[in-house]
């Protein structure tokens, strides 16, 4: 597939930088025949980089390659090798830009923009800030005055979002699905309610995990895709309900990068899922009546109303709370 990618890429690039021959079609009347890509100086510039096919890399991309003054990327290993697939020599100054030091850095960069360098901010795939490092020295860039550009290109969120035959009027993105359960049943609780359609992150390491959570959390109906290794020659978008992703997850388990798209809740569902905010009283007088009516511990009550009651951030009542109200009700009858 590299090798593929890299001739495809190769032969865009030598097209777009190729002078016009003598036999070659002239632009109609009234066209414009195309200008070289310019390079802003005193500017920052966020370019997308191909998330796994390089024929997606853009012309514009390949000529802020070669001509920023200074190109500051999440991994040079990555960059370099990013480069030489696509056949082009950088010719600025390389530095490391990740997430451990974008702060400490970013004034410096902004530093040497307003000066007049133009500074190429490239994360390993897509584009910077969207889960990578870049909105460090975005945000200092607006406190400062300095400009700021974006050179679009390919994003996996907008991908699986258009392959999920979801619905894309309105999304919202939520980065990587936390690691911990708890953590991650607090954030799916929260999210129940959400029209939007959903798009999460996930790793192969931990999306059984994660599926089951999603069973837990939205049901066994809710649709959704599984989307895989987009752009590369073994992508695959599984669609279906939860409840059939979750058991194709146990049959087949997906391998490479994964984006999960999630469907919005109905209204009814919306509905029915706004949380009824209860106070620590409320939820133990509710407790104490579902001991007695159903006949079991009190302990067991207290869990099951805490749980069907979240709180408007997707966690949950202390227990111990609860059940020292429920003692309290007791001694004031």
């Amino acid at each position: 597939m590299e090798t593929e990618d890299m001739q495809s890429a190769q032969a865009a690039v030598s097209v777009a930088d190729r002078p016009a021959q003598a036999n070659s079609p002239q632009p109609q009347t009234g066209q414009r025949p195309e200008k070289a890509v310019p390079i802003p100086s005193g500017t920052v510039i966020l370019a997308a980089t191909p998330i796994g096919n390089m024929a997606d890399a853009s012309a514009r991309l390949v000529a802020l390659l070669e001509s920023a003054d200074i190109v500051a990327a999440e991994d040079t290993r990555r960059l370099y090798d990013l480069a030489n697939r696509l056949g082009v020599h950088v010719g600025g100054k390389v530095i490391a830009y990740h997430d451990h030091n974008e702060r400490n850095k970013a004034d410096g960069l902004l530093d040497q923009v307003a000066e007049g360098a133009s500074v190429l901010v490239v994360s390993d795939a897509g584009m910077p800030t969207i889960n990578d490092p870049g909105l460090a020295i975005v945000r200092r860039a607006i406190e400062r005055g300095i400009p700021v550009t974006c050179a679009p290109g390919p994003s996996a969120v907008l991908d699986a979002l258009a392959l999920s035959g979801l619905s894309t009027d309105r999304f919202c993105y939520e980065g990587f699905v936390p690691r911990k359960h708890a953590e991650r049943m607090q954030r799916l609780r929260m999210l129940r309610a959400e029209r939007r359609t959903i798009v999460f992150y996930e790793t192969l390491h931990r999306i059984a995990e994660t599926m089951d959570d999603l069973l837990a959390a939205f049901g066994p109906d809710r649709p959704m895709a599984l989307c895989r290794e987009l752009t590369k020659d073994y992508e695959e978008i599984r669609r279906g309900s939860i409840t059939e992703i979750h058991q194709g997850v146990i049959d087949n388990p997906p391998r490479g990068e994964i984006v999960l798209v999630i469907g919005g809740a109905d209204d009814e569902t919306a509905a029915q899922e706004s949380p009824d905010v209860l106070s620590i009283d409320a939820l133990a007088a509710l407790a104490a009546e579902r001991s007695q009516s159903q006949r079991i511990r009190v302990k067991d009550a207290i869990a099951k109303v805490v749980a069907e009651h979240p709180l408007p951030d997707g966690s949950l009542a202390s227990r111990k709370e609860v059940y020292a109200a429920v003692l309290a009700l007791r001694d004031s009858e």
